[in-house]
């Protein structure tokens, strides 16, 4: 019997381990991995217009505006996500959420289901200054980090209280090694 595609949103502060754990679900269930982040960063290698906004406003900590994410996702899941996906890094805001959920519509998209990695602030921290330092991100000083996560707080946040009804929000203790954390998920979404 073949298995159904899979539909996820992967969900938790900075630092939580969404980028990591996204792509080892992705690959474990050979599903599409996007991630804002990586887009963006590629849009910003490239020297393009888009680019170029996106990394003044990332300099800065701050959120893209949500038009320019929802374009970017509309186009990649229209063109790729036929046989399944997983969205790191999107949605940040109610806006998004709110797009998203039209998107689906649209595309005819069910059964999505949110993992929530949860963590708390103080191992966050202490993550995203350790990959500053493995990686030599400019996006991760101690400075910008404090403001990302207020951004999370304030913009965030308040997606869980969106999706809080959805009846595949799964929340996963995202505290561990990589492969507890990876067989909790796995073991959640069977």
């Amino acid at each position: 019997m073949a298995k159904s595609k899979q539909n996820l949103i992967i969900y938790g502060a900075p630092g939580s381990g969404k980028g990591t754990q996204g792509k080892l679900i992705a690959d474990k269930l050979k599903i599409f991995y996007f991630s804002t982040g990586d887009a963006f960063r590629n849009e910003i290698s490239k020297g393009s217009k888009l680019g170029k906004d996106v990394e003044q406003i990332l300099k800065g900590g701050h959120l893209v505006p949500d038009q320019i994410v929802i374009e970017i996702v509309k186009s990649t899941l229209k063109e790729r996500a036929k046989n399944g996906f997983i969205l790191d890094g999107f949605p940040r805001t109610l806006v998004q959420a709110e797009a998203l959920e039209k998107l689906f519509e649209e595309l005819k998209i069910t059964n999505v289901k949110i993992i929530n990695l949860e963590v708390d602030e103080k191992e966050v921290v202490k993550r995203l200054l350790n990959r500053a330092k493995i990686e030599g991100r400019a996006d991760d000083t101690k400075e910008i980090i404090e403001n990302r996560m207020e951004v999370y707080k304030t913009q965030t946040k308040p997606i869980l209280d969106y999706y809080s009804t959805h009846e595949d929000l799964i929340n996963i203790n995202a505290k561990g090694t990589i492969d507890e954390i990876l067989k909790r998920i796995l073991d959640s979404i069977k």
